[in-house]
C-alpha cells in the first residue's frame, strides 16, 4: 500500500507541474519571434556565471549569503531526494547506507549542515521583510498577494528543513535503540553531523511507538512538501529557480547602450537613403511590416521580454537603482515586469478558454501600465544592469513608448519640438541645415 500511495504521489506531482510547464511555455511562445541562437560559447558562459555562479547576486554582499545558503541547500539536498524515490518504490528504508558507508554518512551530515543555514537565511529574509522592512521588500506593487508569496514560500522552507529534522532526529534515537529500518537490529549511531544531537535531546524520551510514527511523518511530509513546492513555483515569483538558466543564457549579449531598430523602419530608411533601391519595391522577407509599430498588449512583445517576465523574482534591485524611482517618478521597473506576468497570465488563459481570438478589450499599456511610468524612464539600464539573472525591463519600456508614438502620435510636450526639428531640419535643433556650419565664422 506505501509504494502505490507513494506511487501516485510522484505521477500525479509530475503529471500536473508537467501541465503548468506546459502551460507557461504556450503563454512565452505567445510573443514574436527573436533569434537568439548566435554565440551559443558566450551565451553558456553568460549562464555559467550569472545563473549558476550567482555572480551579480554579489553587488550586494550580504542578501547574496543568505541567498547563497538557500542557492546550495536547494541544489545539494536534491541528492537525498534520489534516495527518497528508491526507497518509495522498493518500500526500503535508507537503502544506500549499507553500500555508501562512510559516504553516506559524510552527505547527509553535509545536507544537514546546509539545512541549517538555510533555516538561518530564511528566518534572515522573513525578518528582512516583515520586521526591519527593507524599502525595496516594500514597496506599493508588493502589496497583496506578493508579499504573501513571498513570505508563505520561507515559511514552505522552514517546514521543509522541520520535516527534515523530524525524519532524521527521530530515526537516529531508533537506530540507537535497535528498531530503525535501516539498523537490521544493531544498536549503533548514524553520526549525522546535527541529528546526532538534536535527535536524542529532542525525541530521547519519547516511546518506540511515537518515534516511529514521528519518522514516518518527517519522511511522508518531506516529500509531500517537495511536491507541494515544485507544483507551486509556477505560480510564484520563485519560479526563476528553474527559468534563471534559460533566460540568462538567452540574455542579449548586445551593449546595453545599444537599442533595437524596427526592421521594416530600417529599410524604408534605407530606401531613402540609397537611391538605387526602387522606393516603391514590396518589402524583402526580412524586413515584413509589422501588424504594429512597437508594443501595446504582451503579443506586440518578443518571447524573451516574456520569458524576462516569468524569471522576474521581484528582489527590487532594479527599481532601488532606478534614478526615476529615486526621484519620486511613478516609474518601477521590478512593476512593469509584474504587470507584464499578470497580463500574460490573463491572456493565455483567455486564449486557452476561448481559443486565439480571444480579446477582453484590455491591454498592458494603459490598463497595466501607465504612459506616465514608461516616459519617466532615462533609459540609463540601470535595472538591467543591477537585475541578477539578467531580465531587460528597458526593451519592454521602449517598445511601449514605440506604439504611443508611431500609432498614436502621442508623447510628453518636450518631446514635440525635438522630434518636429528631426523631421522638418534633420537635427534636434530649431535651425536649418544650411546654417549649421555657420559657427565657423564666430
Amino acid at each position: 500500500m506505501a509504494i502505490v500511495i507513494f506511487s501516485l504521489l510522484v505521477v500525479g506531482g509530475f503529471y500536473f507541474f508537467t501541465k503548468n510547464i506546459l502551460q507557461v511555455r504556450s503563454n512565452i511562445l505567445l510573443g514574436r519571434e527573436i533569434d537568439r541562437s548566435d554565440n551559443a560559447a558566450e551565451r553558456w558562459k553568460t549562464m555559467a556565471l550569472v545563473a549558476l555562479g550567482q555572480k551579480k547576486m554579489f553587488t550586494r554582499p550580504l542578501p547574496a549569503l543568505l541567498h547563497l545558503c538557500l542557492y546550495a541547500a536547494f541544489i545539494i539536498t536534491q541528492i537525498e531526494l534520489i534516495e527518497i524515490f528508491a526507497d518509495g518504490f522498493s518500500n526500503s528504508h535508507r537503502l544506500f547506507k549499507g553500500a555508501l558507508g562512510g559516504f553516506y554518512t559524510f552527505m547527509i551530515s553535509f545536507i544537514e549542515i546546509l539545512s541549517v543555514l538555510a533555516l538561518l537565511a530564511t528566518v534572515a529574509f522573513l525578518s528582512r521583510r516583515n520586521l526591519l522592512k527593507l524599502p525595496r521588500l516594500n514597496m506599493k506593487e508588493l502589496a497583496g498577494w506578493p508579499k504573501k508569496d513571498a513570505n508563505l514560500i520561507l515559511i514552505m522552507e522552514i517546514v521543509l528543513v522541520t520535516f527534515i529534522f523530524m525524519m532524521n532526529g527521530a530515526d537516529e534515537v531508533l537506530f540507537n535503540r535497535g528498531l530503525s529500518h535501516a539498523a537490521h537490529g544493531v544498536k549503533d549511531t548514524f553520526g549525522f553531523s546535527i541529528s546526532s544531537c538534536v535527535g536524542p535531546a529532542l525525541f530521547g524520551n519519547f516511546s518506540d511507538g511515537a518515534l516511529m510514527v514521528i519518522e514516518r511523518i518527517g519522511w511522508w511530509g518531506h516529500l509531500v512538501m517537495v511536491f507541494t513546492f515544485l507544483n507551486y513555483l509556477p505560480y510564484s515569483k520563485h519560479f526563476h529557480i528553474v527559468l534563471a538558466f534559460p533566460n540568462t543564457y538567452y540574455s542579449n549579449l548586445e551593449k546595453k547602450g545599444r537599442l533595437t531598430n524596427l526592421a521594416s523602419v530600417t529599410e524604408e530608411v534605407k530606401k531613402m537613403m540609397d537611391p538605387s533601391i526602387d522606393p516603391f519595391a514590396a518589402p524583402t522577407g526580412e524586413a515584413e511590416a509589422p501588424m504594429r509599430f512597437g508594443a501595446k498588449d504582451v503579443t506586440d512583445l518578443t518571447w524573451k521580454n516574456l520569458l524576462d517576465a516569468y524569471t522576474c523574482t521581484e528582489c527590487g534591485r532594479c527599481t532601488s537603482s532606478c534614478p526615476a524611482n529615486q526621484t519620486g517618478k511613478l516609474l518601477s521597473p521590478r512593476k512593469i515586469m509584474m504587470d507584464t506576468r499578470d497580463r500574460l497570465v490573463e491572456v493565455g488563459e483567455g486564449i486557452r478558454k476561448n481559443g486565439k481570438d480571444f480579446t477582453d478589450g484590455k491591454s498592458l499599456l494603459g490598463d497595466y501600465i501607465t504612459e506616465e511610468e514608461i516616459w519617466a524612464c532615462t533609459s540609463c539600464n540601470a535595472c538591467v544592469q543591477e537585475c541578477p539573472v539578467n531580465i531587460d525591463p528597458l526593451s519592454i519600456i521602449v517598445d511601449l513608448r514605440r506604439y504611443l508614438v508611431m500609432e498614436e502620435s502621442k508623447m510628453p510636450t518636450e518631446l514635440t519640438g525635438m522630434m518636429s526639428n528631426i523631421e522638418n531640419n534633420g537635427a534636434p535643433w530649431q535651425f536649418s541645415p544650411a546654417d549649421r556650419g555657420n559657427w565657423i565664422n564666430e
